[in-house]
């Protein structure tokens, strides 16, 4: 399918795609005249990595472990983080040697590799949030301090849209 028909069953536009296959998340095939062609596992993919930003991965992040994209099992982003020690049936990679690698001898890390890559990664970037959220809620309180608004517990959200508009 071409790239608006691609964009669309993904649920993003022509520009995101693009964008996504400008930093290795998706690579499409080229017709002889030049044009992107993707298959139906593209959009798939596609969908995998809207998914993941929606949780709060960055492009950055995903880009770390974007090989287990092509390999994501049934199950989805739930085994891509639990497919680790190969228990729950996630991530095949067939027989592996005690180094990790496959018995064929294949260079690079294997799938169970960037499993635990995929799961540091989103272990940091929870980290990286928790971090950030923190900052905002003490900037947050200075604010409310000064604008003589009484404290309030952690997690509630007020309705600024109306204090704005009064």
């Amino acid at each position: 399918m071409r790239i608006g028909d691609a964009a669309a069953a993904a649920g993003m536009t022509a520009r995101a795609l693009r964008y996504y296959e400008e930093h290795g998340l998706v690579i499409a095939r080229r017709t002889p005249s030049g044009h992107r062609v993707y298959e139906p596992e593209d959009v798939r993919k596609l969908r995998t990595v809207r998914e993941l930003l929606d949780a709060g991965l960055t492009v950055g992040d995903i880009r770390s472990f974007a090989p287990l994209l092509d390999a994501l099992p049934p199950g989805g982003i739930p085994e891509l983080f639990f497919a680790q020690g190969g228990a729950s049936g996630g991530i095949e990679g067939g027989a592996r040697d005690g180094d990790g690698e496959g018995a064929a001898g294949g260079a690079g890390p294997g799938p169970e590799q960037h499993c635990r890559t995929a799961t540091e990664v989103a272990r940091r970037r929870l980290a990286d949030l928790d971090a950030r959220i923190e900052r905002l809620t003490r900037l947050r309180g200075r604010l409310a301090r000064r604008l003589g608004e009484p404290a309030r517990e952690p997690g509630r959200v007020a309705p600024y849209g109306r204090a704005l508009r009064e």
